[in-house]
């Protein structure tokens, strides 16, 4: 499988907590030898915070995140790279409306709502959307291996809301091209020939929806 066989340009990858996004991220972009967009969310004060008292500091934190990605998405789609042909990224701008609408109340979530549209006109959406799907007991093996001490406590129902929102989300997005991969039995870090599955998914030209893998 050839990087030029790839038919997207800007690529994101998107999952729950512990779904292996950036893994990926960094992997597919060393194949292609792309640009590579990560997340800060290391930088962010008010995680740590967050996850002790979700209720005093959801609020900050998801402003915090709202102005982050802006900034980083918005410099970084701009920025024209000579050397690549594509972009690879390990999440997208409206993943700021999903978290929200799990962990502010609705009148906080009304206001943070109305700023988020205003900014989101100003970003550039993926051609494609890969979407990492696995069981809730494997997103909490992945996030206990991986070993962030602010992460050991994140609660079960809190992966569960946060994977109904994001079908919600891709349900309603009709206006991109989506896959859902079923993660389940895959483990594309140790094991190649499920990783060259991926390269074959992300060769083919998906029509604009939901395709289910």
């Amino acid at each position: 499988m050839s990087p030029n066989q790839i038919p997207y340009r800007y690529i994101a990858i998107e999952g729950n907590i512990g779904a292996g996004k950036s893994t990926l991220a960094i992997m597919l972009s060393q194949w292609l030898q792309s640009k590579l967009i990560l997340e800060e969310f290391e930088d962010n004060s008010f995680l740590p915070k967050f996850y002790n008292d979700q209720r005093r500091y959801a609020f900050p934190l998801e402003m915090s995140f709202l102005a982050a990605r802006f900034n980083q998405l918005k410099k970084q789609l701009n920025e024209q790279d000579l050397f690549s042909n594509h972009i690879v990224s390990d999440y997208v701008f409206t993943k700021c409306l999903l978290f929200s609408k799990v962990t502010l109340d609705e009148d906080e979530y009304g206001l943070y709502y109305k700023l988020f549209e205003i900014i989101n006109q100003q970003i550039q959406q993926p051609d494609l959307l890969l979407y990492l799907h696995s069981p809730i007991e494997k997103l909490k093996w992945n996030i206990s291996n991986r070993g962030r001490s602010y992460e050991q406590h994140i609660e079960e129902e809190y992966l569960i809301n946060l994977q109904k929102t994001y079908f919600e989300y891709l349900n309603t997005s009709s206006n991109l091209k989506i896959v859902i991969l079923d993660c389940s039995n895959m483990d594309f870090v140790n094991n190649e020939i499920d990783f060259e599955k991926i390269k074959l998914i992300l060769s083919q030209n998906f029509k604009t929806g939901i395709t289910k893998l």
